[in-house]
C-alpha cells in the first residue's frame, strides 16, 4: 500500500533505523542523508519517511509530502553552504529525481538527490 513501509525497501529500513546512514537533516516527514556513492562533493538524498516508489507517484498521491521533500532539499543546500553565489562556479546546486530504471533509479522509494560543490554541465548525462 502506498505510504506504508515496505519490508524489502532499503530507504524504509533507513527510516526505521534498521540500516545506518549519515543523517544530515530530519523533519517530521523527511530524512536527509549522505549518498554512499557520491557523484559530487555534496551529494545528499532527501526522502519522504512514507514509502512511494518514485517521484511521480509521490506527487500524485501526497503533494504536500512532495513539497516537504523539495523544501528540505533547499534547506540541505543552505546547511551544506552550496547555495548559488554570483560568479562562483562551485556554488549552486542541482536537485534530481530519477524516475524509472532507464533514468538511473535503483532504489524504488521516492528520493531527491541534492548535488553541489562543483560545476554542472547542461544537458546532464
Amino acid at each position: 500500500m502506498a505510504g506504508e513501509p515496505q519490508a524489502d525497501c532499503l530507504f524504509c529500513k533507513i527510516v526505521a533505523g534498521e540500516v545506518p546512514a549519515t543523517v544530515v537533516r530530519e523533519s517530521e516527514t523527511t530524512l536527509a542523508f549522505r549518498d554512499i556513492n557520491p557523484q559530487a562533493p555534496t551529494h545528499v538524498l532527501v526522502i519522504p519517511k512514507a514509502h512511494y516508489p518514485d517521484a511521480a507517484s509521490l506527487a500524485a498521491a501526497a503533494p504536500q509530502l512532495a513539497a516537504d521533500v523539495l523544501r528540505e532539499a533547499g534547506e540541505v543546500a543552505v546547511q551544506e553552504k552550496i547555495t548559488a553565489e554570483e560568479d562562483v562556479p562551485s556554488k549552486g546546486y542541482r536537485i534530481v529525481f530519477n524516475t524509472g530504471a532507464g533514468a538511473g533509479q535503483t532504489v524504488w522509494h521516492a528520493h531527491a538527490h541534492v548535488l553541489g560543490g562543483r560545476g554542472f554541465n547542461w544537458p546532464p548525462g
